[in-house]
């Protein structure tokens, strides 16, 4: 509700083939009038579904309610976000309330990032402000990748994400997410170690631990990175590149990372994993998710996703965390910069017959500075 009394809700919608997102204002929830002020129109787009905007703080982690339009001393930021091209896209601006105008820092898919909620298998998601502990809440839709066959044996179809925590990252040019706190109290057995050398093309099985239910915390550290492969600046789509150079490409820092869901054999396993690239005087960091893999089962979409950590690796530890809970796979790379979620179905790497191993298969030896894993219980729905 805005200081005018005045309840808004924004609609998506395509206008002369253009995604677009109108805003509607109505005192009584019965009579709905729409807003003159232009909002944003994307001729680069489809039809948006599920359309969301929301204020962020700048330079902080505390939600925000949707109606809170300024906070003293604090600037903030407003998300619009919209669902299509079979993902969730968002973009960050400033929203006027009096003229009910919303400017964007850059549009939907012309940045060179796309900013996506998670760059695998997430749709149709939805935030909520959760008042009691002060945070914006974010979950989402995960569709199957196995058939309708399959589905009607299994009596059900399609799964939620594990919720989570979502705030505007310090450069206020993202959004970073991370699963929600309560979600540690699933944790059981645990499995820790720091500062282990992972050399070229070597890996070590992560033991103690139920590998088809758990959440992992890896960090890594490179050096040398003078020995970098060069990557061109044109190369600006992280799906693409990681569809080349899958986990199976060798590499120089790369592909280094998980194996999670894998059979003893390796004849099954998801891979999810970095690589860093030189470009000029920098470095860009890609991560990937790669269930080509996964399944001896027929059938099965394996699509490999990807997306570029904003992180320099010169200064910063490279860290993923993964949540395997037997069909589906959340991976939170660079402490929530970039989120990637797969669908999987082993056949062999199921239970007590799942593995889970760090490996690196590029040929320059890298550091293992931390890694923690948990077993994880079932959830309790109360």
């Amino acid at each position: 509700m805005g200081a005018d009394g005045e309840w808004r809700v924004v609609i998506g919608t395509r206008i002369d083939h253009q995604g677009a997102a109108i805003l509607y204002k109505s005192k009584d929830f019965r009579s709905w009038n729409r807003s003159l002020s232009p909002f944003p129109l994307s001729n680069i787009t489809t039809f948006w579904e599920c359309p969301e905007l929301y204020p962020v703080i700048c330079n902080g982690k505390s939600g925000l309610d949707t109606s809170v339009i300024s906070v003293q001393g604090k600037d903030i930021k407003h998300v619009l976000k919209a669902s299509f091209n079979d993902h969730d896209y968002y973009i960050l601006g400033k929203y006027d309330p009096e003229s009910d105008r919303y400017d964007v820092d850059a549009d939907f898919m012309k940045s060179k990032e796309w900013l996506r909620y998670d760059y695998g298998r997430f749709y149709a998601s939805k935030s909520f402000y959760d008042g009691e502990k002060k945070r914006r809440i974010l979950w989402s839709w995960v569709c199957e990748s196995d058939t309708a066959p399959d589905a009607i044996q299994k009596g059900w179809s399609g799964l939620q994400t594990i919720p989570r925590s979502i705030w505007l990252s310090k450069n206020e040019d993202q959004l970073v997410q991370w699963p929600v706190k309560e979600l540690e109290k699933l944790r059981t057995r645990k499995v820790h170690f720091k500062n282990k050398r992972l050399k070229g093309r070597s890996m070590i099985e992560i033991s103690g631990i139920t590998a088809s239910q758990a959440d992992v915390e890896i960090t890594f550290r490179v050096s040398n990175l003078k020995h970098a492969e060069v990557l061109s600046a044109e190369v600006v789509d992280p799906q693409i590149l990681c569809t080349k150079k899958n986990a199976t490409t060798d590499g120089k820092f790369g592909p280094f990372g998980l194996l999670v869901l894998a059979s003893k054999d390796l004849t099954e396993h998801t891979a999810v994993f970095f690589r860093v690239f030189r470009i000029a005087n920098s470095f860009r960091v890609l991560m990937c998710a790669d269930p080509s893999r996964s399944s001896l089962k027929p059938f099965i979409d394996k699509p490999i996703y990807g997306a570029f950590l904003a992180l320099d690796p010169r200064y910063a530890k490279i860290s993923l965390r993964t949540l395997i809970d037997h069909s589906i796979v959340e991976s939170f790379g660079g402490e929530g910069l970039a989120c990637i979620t797969s669908r999987v179905y082993p056949v062999l790497a199921v239970g007590e017959q799942a593995h889970l191993y760090a490996f690196n298969k590029g040929t320059q030896s890298l550091s293992i500075s931390s890694l923690s894993a948990w077993s994880m219980k079932k959830s309790q729905i109360v």
